[in-house]
């Protein structure tokens, strides 16, 4: 655990850049952590570490599956951090295992780029935003489905489009996964709907205050728990975002970021969600044409570089857990709104959730909250100025205009561009 330091103005601290790659230590080695074990070690800016599991046979299989059979393992983080001197962690745990990994490894001043979702609940990633705060590391969540060409340009369109008012995301798959999804509770919500609802927020650059949401299970469906839903979202600036999906449609299905529509006050852009880019179609009197920008690496690879690319120079990025706990909070919302079949204000929510979060801080948790003054009430509202103070233009309207949220986040700097 080499030192690092605060970079001029970042809220988080950054590992200077001496010319080696970051020392990446992973934690969970399942089925989804091959995935992030082969993009750190073909990534040239990272090196792997080390890999932590309850299981070390577990860590070995993934570790000799994966190319990098003498990488070191151990059951403890804190033992084979000590052992291994890493820069950060990966966590890719099961969603019950966030909550204490993350302190743990916040505990030890390690940053951490976690997998979705934030936490298990929403309680529990208020948590983890007050206690990142107060260990000034960075954590941020891999949105991954973010990370896609076409979406970056759907997102540099949607410009010409004048005042954004109506967004749909169409989602109909049939995946036969087995295990847990099938026996499980709001399958398709739970475990899916987080990265729509999170790209609903970037594309609109706006924050949900309402939702009302129905679940049901089609009579063929082979899911336990329901497997389809439609969700209405009103947005901060009165936009509407609405979601309808099911994972129990086989036949013409869509891609699996789904299909989008954009419709603004001087025309739409559509996109199938796959290789095809987004159409754009402008009747009116158009803006100025979008300003083009790099498109990023695609999905866990592009937010491993991000992650990267914030710890060397102070830079805010995507998903950082300040801002990933609105996109939480859109699910926890929709699942609230279906279970009472009723409207469900996001605020509400969020400040019942704070209650409850003060309610369950126990252990490391709470020594972090004690080394600055204040409750979570204090640490929360400090993150809501210090974003006002960041912002520019229509975001800093948009944060001012709502006084009453608990979490808001730091403006976030544009990724890292890919590589050849």
């Amino acid at each position: 655990m080499t030192g690092p330091d605060f970079a001029a103005g970042a809220s988080f601290r950054t590992v200077p850049d001496d010319g080696e790659p970051l020392r990446i230590l992973v934690v969970g080695a399942g089925r989804m952590a091959r995935l992030w074990l082969r993009t750190i070690l073909a990534c040239p800016d990272t090196t792997l570490a080390g890999v932590v599991d309850t299981d070390p046979g577990a860590a070995e299989k993934a570790l000799a599956e994966t190319g990098a059979p003498e990488v070191p393992t151990g059951r403890d983080l804190t033992a084979l951090a000590a052992a291994t001197s890493p820069h950060a962690v990966v966590d890719v745990t099961v969603p019950a295992a966030h909550l204490p990994v993350t302190l743990e490894a916040l505990a030890l001043g390690l940053p951490v780029l976690g997998e979705k979702p934030l936490a298990a609940t929403l309680p529990e990633a208020l948590r983890l935003a007050a206690a990142a705060s107060v260990a000034g590391e960075l954590f941020m969540v891999s949105q991954s489905r973010r990370y896609h060409p076409h979406l970056f340009a759907l997102k540099e369109q949607a410009g010409r489009l004048g005042r954004l008012g109506i967004l749909t995301t169409e989602f109909f798959k049939a995946p036969r996964f087995g295990g847990f999804r099938d026996e499980m509770d709001h399958p398709l919500l739970l475990d899916m709907a987080i990265h729509p609802f999170d790209t609903a927020r970037w594309l609109l650059d706006a924050e949900p205050v309402s939702v009302r949401c129905e679940e049901y299970n089609p009579g063929w469906s082979w899911y336990a728990g329901d497997a389809a839903t439609t969700a209405v979202f009103e947005m901060s600036g009165g936009s509407r975002y609405v979601f309808t999906g099911s994972w129990c449609s086989p036949g013409l299905e869509t891609s699996w970021n789904g299909a989008w529509r954009l419709s603004g006050e001087h025309g739409s852009i559509t996109w199938d969600g796959g290789g095809h880019p987004a159409e754009v179609e402008t009747p009116a009197a158009e803006a100025d044409p979008p300003r083009s920008t790099a498109a990023p690496m695609k999905g866990i690879a592009g937010s491993l570089a991000e992650f990267v690319h914030a710890l060397r120079t102070g830079a805010v990025p995507m998903g950082e857990v300040h801002d990933n706990v609105m996109s939480l909070a859109m699910v926890t919302g929709a699942v609230e709104s279906a279970r009472t079949d009723r409207r469900v204000s996001i605020d509400d929510l969020l400040n019942t959730a704070l209650t409850e979060a003060h309610a369950q801080a126990t252990g490391p948790e709470r020594d972090l909250l004690r080394e600055r003054p204040g409750d979570i009430d204090d640490l929360l509202d400090t993150t809501l100025a210090e974003a006002r103070a960041q912002a520019t233009g229509p975001e800093r309207d948009l944060l001012r205009g709502r006084p009453g949220d608990v979490v808001r986040a730091p403006a976030a700097g544009p990724p890292p561009a890919g590589r050849p």
